[in-house]
This record gives structure tokens, C-alpha cells and sequence, in this order.
């Protein structure tokens, strides 16, 4: 299989280090273009992959392309090299808000279209992937997608109209949970303890609650009611965070991010 890879950002690096580290891409199968030469050069030195100075190059003779690029420099990214997207090639597109019938009308007929939405811990094989598909009845395609996906972590098919909650969950999920894990180690400091110490326990709480509620399938307000003692530290500080609004806040931020997404979708059909 080869895949290429347009635009080498932070997300894009993520998911083809997963692909490398689960053996399911070989150096000598990637291509990488990036409008930022030495950002490619850079990326194709650490994977063993080939850069090219324009995304048709690196698009010709690939089975997969790894759309990564801006939502709204998408439609300029896919001219550069629509005239090579034939109908075998699988073109997977992670811009957020970009539906697949605007791929479809900037693609021409020829490709198989699919958007997923990642995460960065895709990085270290325990992302969350969630995959549409334009067509239902290319199943060969889909299970290729599927199964190159599942060695980053997660992947869940949703309907296409799901994606801008998809968004705001687990897309920009992780930048939230970092949020909290900075915090968390904050407050270890100002207690006194290590910087080094306190990012380690904050973020092994964070992983270690996570793994509980996914080993476990218990609903995770029975496993906090299980650390809550009555009259305890920890109810008084869950208290404390009721309060102050948590809950509130990242219920708001998961709906935020899914609004922006709609916003940026809706933007790209008025510019179709």
C-alpha cells in the first residue's frame, strides 16, 4: 500500500507515525508534500519516506492520500493534484467541517471519498478515529480504511451528520484533557510537590481513570460516587468543582468546537 501524505502538520505526522510504529505502512510506500518544503524534507528524513516539490508528484502511483491540510485551503490543495485522482485511489480528507459532497464536487467522480475525524493520541496507537463514507457500497475500501485506522486506536463509523459533534468530543478532546492535566500539576506545585512528579501524577490519574471506565463499562459517575467517602476530601473537592462550574464548562467547550465545525463546513459549501 502506498499513501501519500499532504500536509505534514502536527496531526497529519501523527497518524503516519501510528501506520509506521504498527507495521501497517513501509517507509519506501510514503510520499509527503507539504506546501512548507523543509517541514516535508524534515518529515520524510525521520520516517525514511520520500518528499516532493509539488502534491501531484506525490500523489501519482498512491493508493491512499492523507488529505491534512486547513479547512480552508482545502480546495486549493485538492487542484494541485485532482488530475490524478483516479478510481482506485482512496482519498481520506481530515479537514474539519469539509463535508464529503464538497470533496466530491473539488475530486471530480473519480476517487473513493472518506472523512474521519482523529485525535493526536493516534500518535501512540490510542487515539479515537471517527470514519464516514460516501458511498455504502465499497466495502473492500472501507475495511481498508477501517483497518489502517485501528492501529492509531479507536475507530468508530458514524453518520456524516455526527462529524461536528465528533469534532468537539474527541477531535479537540485532547486539548482539553491536557488542559486539566497542566492544571492538576499546577496545584501539585503549588502543594509542594516536584514539577516533574506532579505532571507525572496528574497525567497517570487522567490515564489510569480513563482505562478504568473502558476495562470496566461502569458508568464513570458509579466509579466517582466508589472514591467519594462521606464527609471525604474528595467530595468536598468534587463539591468545589460542581461550584466553580466544571461540567458546565466542558460541556460548553465540546459544543463550542462542534459550532465552529458546522460554521466551517457551512462556510465551505457558500465557497463551492
Amino acid at each position: 500500500m502506498k499513501l501519500a501524505l499532504i500536509g505534514s502538520g502536527n496531526m497529519g505526522q501523527a497518524l503516519v507515525r501510528g501506520f509506521l510504529r504498527q507495521n501497517k505502512l513501509t517507509s519506501r510506500d510514503l510520499s509527503i508534500y507539504d506546501i512548507d518544503q523543509d517541514k516535508a524534507r524534515c518529515f520524510a528524513e525521520e520516517t525514511g519516506g520520500k518528499s516532493f516539490p509539488s502534491a501531484a508528484e506525490a500523489v501519482s502511483g498512491a493508493d491512499i492520500v492523507l488529505l491534512a491540510v486547513k479547512p480552508l485551503v482545502i480546495q486549493a490543495a485538492i487542484t494541485d493534484f485532482a488530475d490524478h485522482l483516479t478510481d482506485r485511489i482512496i482519498l481520506v480528507s481530515i479537514a474539519a467541517g469539509v463535508s464529503l459532497a464538497n470533496l466530491r464536487r473539488l475530486t471530480g467522480p473519480g476517487p473513493t471519498l472518506v472523512r474521519i475525524m482523529p485525535n493526536t493520541p493516534a500518535m501512540i496507537g490510542s487515539g479515537v478515529s471517527a470514519v464516514c463514507f460516501d458511498q455504502a457500497d465499497q466495502r473492500q475500501q472501507q475495511q481498508l480504511v477501517e483497518d489502517l485506522f485501528a492501529s492509531c486506536g479507536l475507530v468508530v463509523t458514524v453518520n456524516e451528520d455526527l462529524m461536528d459533534a465528533v469534532t468537539g468530543l474527541s477531535g479537540s478532546g485532547p486539548a482539553y484533557v491536557m488542559l486539566m492535566i497542566e492544571a492538576m500539576a499546577d496545584a501539585g506545585v503549588l502543594l509542594g510537590l516536584p514539577r516533574g512528579t506532579a505532571q507525572q501524577m496528574a497525567a497517570m490519574t487522567l490515564m489510569g481513570s480513563a482505562k478504568l471506565v473502558l476495562e470496566t463499562g461502569i458508568h464513570p459517575a458509579v466509579l466517582k460516587d466508589q472514591v467519594c467517602s462521606s464527609g471525604g476530601t474528595t467530595i468536598e473537592a468534587v463539591a468545589g468543582l460542581e461550584a466553580d462550574g466544571l461540567r458546565a464548562a466542558l460541556i460548553n467547550a465540546v459544543c463550542t468546537a462542534a459550532a465552529k465545525s458546522q460554521q466551517l463546513r457551512e462556510t465551505a459549501g457558500k465557497h463551492d
